[in-house]
Order: structure tokens, then sequence, then C-alpha cells
């Protein structure tokens, strides 16, 4: 039903419950996307240290293996390398910060045991294993938050088309369509009011 054809007090109180909810729907929108711009705009700074503390890492951890294998041997060094089993520390599950599902990745790796003997090697493979194992964690908290950030971004935008819809397009349309029932209505009470007093006085002078 297109109500503007229908100027009742019907359809003034479905114009203005709209608009309500039109107005209601706007604020609660903005603030959704105030919580995430602050969420999103902290983890891109939470991103940014540990991009640089990740690049330092992987320096001191490559420099360690390329020591270890001037010193051990690149043979060796593989041979090492294929004894350590498949990794399955890393899990995800999600979690939802204003309605928008995020992961959450955890390392579940308990205290690192060396897979090779001591008497074969040396510390720079020591050096060489700790840091792989702490780009590892970094990796994953880097992942999740870049995949955070991705999310928020999409939802943020998504969220910024709804909230322009209902200002520019929904509250000024029910805006003037209140206004425009109301005074339609207004004009009928006075249309009728006047009618009455004629009535009233073509009775008084019968």
């Amino acid at each position: 039903m297109d109500t503007t054809l229908f100027p009742t007090k019907g359809n003034l109180i479905i114009a203005k419950n709209t608009l309500a909810l039109s107005r209601q729907g706007y604020e609660l929108l903005d603030k959704k996307r105030n919580i995430l711009v602050r969420e999103m705009m902290n983890l891109v700074e939470k991103a940014r240290k540990i991009q640089d503390r990740i690049l330092v890492v992987f320096e001191e951890a490559y420099k360690a293996l390329q020591d270890a294998n001037v010193s051990l041997g690149i043979s060796l060094i593989d041979q090492i390398g294929l004894a350590i089993p498949e990794d399955t520390s890393v899990h995800v599950r999600m979690k939802s910060v204003m309605g928008v599902e995020i992961p959450e990745v955890t390392v579940n790796s308990p205290r690192m045991q060396p897979r090779y003997g001591f008497r074969m090697t040396n510390s720079a493979l020591d050096i060489a294993r700790m840091k792989f194992e702490e780009a590892k964690i970094l990796s994953a908290e880097l992942a999740e938050i870049e995949n955070a950030v991705y999310r928020l971004a999409t939802n943020i935008r998504r969220t910024v088309k709804r909230t322009n819809a209902l200002k520019n397009i929904l509250i000024p349309k029910y805006e003037e369509l209140t206004a425009h029932i109301a005074g339609v209505l207004e004009e009928k009470d006075r249309e009728e009011f006047s009618r009455l007093k004629v009535i009233k006085k073509v009775k008084e002078k019968s």
C-alpha cells in the first residue's frame, strides 16, 4: 500500500512509527559503526607493532639457520628438519564483536623440546629453533589480527551504507510523509469544523 495516497489517521500512525524506528535504527547503527572503527584502529596499531617485531625475529631466525647450515652442513639440517612432526598446536575459534564474527587464534604448544641430539649440533641451531618458534606464534597472532581487521572493515562499509540510507533516504522520506499526512488531516479537520459551524448557524436561524 502506498501510504502517500491515503492521508488517514491510521497511515499517520504508521508513518510516525516507521519514522521513529528509522531514527532509532540510525542511532544504533551509528554507535555500532563508531565501536567497530575504534576496535579496528586498535587492531591496526597492534598489527603494525607485531609486523615490526616479526621482521626482526625472522631476520634473526634465518641468520641463525644460515650459521647452522655453514657450521653443521645443509644435509644434517635437512635430516633434523624431516624428523620434526607436523605442528598441530594452532587452533582457531570464532568470537563476536558487535555481531561481527572474527577469528581468535591460539597456539597451544607446550615448552618446545628439541628433536635432535646435542652431540652433533651447536647453539646456532638452538637459536634458530627458538626464533622460528617465536615467529610461528607471532605469525598466528598477526594472521588473527589481519583477518579481524578485514572482517571489521567489510562490516563497517556495510554499516555505513545502511546508516547513509536511513539518514539520507528513509528518515527524510517519512518526515515528509508524516508532515504531508498531518497537514492534509488538519485541513480536513478545519473544513469539517467550518462545515459544522455553518450547519449550526442554519439550525439556529430555523
